[in-house]
């Protein structure tokens, strides 16, 4: 691992993220870049956080990921583009969306389906439905539209030590965006942290020093093929990047989903420990799979692997807690 802790940023490059539609590997296509992003792809902005970074906190959720973990809290948020959404329950069977749809998309079977290869999100339905059935996730925003949001609680941040949080999706497959709205709360005094999951070339991880007061960090599985299988791609990138990270000073909480039968044996436990023990990293959080995921992806047409799972057992989680604690790294559940 190359000394990273004095050397100054590169020059950043720009990268486009997407998922190939065959090979299922993660391609970042190398573009221009002749001016800074003033708009985004914003899913959702989430205030009174206080579970994704110290005090209370605005979590701003990027779309667009280049991982496509089996277990995934936001389904919605992988896809870079606009995507919709149709919560069936809502759905009343008027039948009047497929009338409206310029492109025939919508058909009366199985709680009016969508034709994805005919959508264009135009969003004609959603004015249509009087049952409040279809929502769009992910909406261009600009930079003034999002610190508006942020700074309605810049008290709570001033007064818990809170700050702003950028997640995902992955906020850094947006990266023009993230730094322009990252620059504006630093010249704010914001306190930002950055929720990743570390698949990126280290130039764009290079240049968040800058700015990024925390990272929370997730690290799944530590072996390369079966982290190929329940996220896609593989660990290398990540782990790689989390060496430079550590390396260059930065403050790093490390974050553990806990999914029965994937990332929570007893393997797979002790080389993350050894792991923090190894770049002295302070805290990890353990995060307990949940079961609220499940409702997202039927609104998305897709199955959820783990809909027959509960959260990971009680004594489970003691059980892997203390291990960590035995290795003297401190523990939060839940973050």
């Amino acid at each position: 691992m190359q000394d990273v802790k004095n050397r100054q940023p590169e020059q950043l490059p720009s990268f486009d993220f997407w998922l190939h539609p065959k090979k299922g590997s993660i391609i970042f296509e190398k573009i221009l870049r002749n001016k800074t992003m003033t708009t985004g792809t914003i899913f959702n902005i989430q205030r009174f956080a206080v579970n994704d970074g110290p005090g209370i906190r605005t979590t701003v959720f990027f779309k667009g990921c280049p991982l496509r973990c089996s277990w995934c809290h936001n389904p919605e948020s992988q896809t870079a583009a606009p995507q919709l959404l149709f919560f069936e329950n809502r759905c009343i069977r008027c039948g009047v969306c497929a009338a409206v749809c310029p492109q025939d998309a919508i058909e009366a079977i199985e709680g009016m389906h969508i034709d994805e290869q005919k959508c264009t999100v135009c969003g004609t339905c959603i004015d249509s439905c009087a049952g409040d059935a279809r929502h769009i996730a992910g909406e261009k925003m600009n930079i003034a539209e999002v610190m508006t949001e942020i700074k309605k609680d810049s008290a709570f941040y001033q007064n818990s030590a809170g700050g702003v949080t950028f997640s995902g999706g992955e906020p850094l497959a947006q990266i023009d965006f993230l730094e322009a709205l990252a620059n504006e709360c630093k010249r704010q005094g914001i306190h930002i942290a950055l929720d990743t999951c570390g698949h990126a070339p280290w130039p764009l991880l290079q240049a968040t020093l800058a700015w990024a007061d925390l990272y929370l960090y997730d690290i799944k599985i530590m072996d390369k093929e079966r982290h190929i299988q329940h996220a896609g791609v593989s660990n290398s990138l990540i782990l790689d990047n989390l060496q430079n990270l550590a390396a260059a000073g930065a403050t790093i909480i490390v974050r553990v989903p806990l999914i029965p039968g994937v990332t929570d044996d007893d393997e797979n436990i002790s080389h993350i420990i050894e792991l923090v023990r190894q770049l002295k990293l302070p805290r990890v959080d353990l995060l307990p799979l949940h079961n609220t995921a499940a409702s997202k992806y039927e609104r998305i047409g897709k199955r959820y692997e783990f809909s027959t799972l509960h959260q990971s057992a009680a004594t489970r989680t003691t059980e892997i807690r203390k291990k960590f604690e035995s290795a003297n790294i401190a523990v939060t559940i839940g973050g």
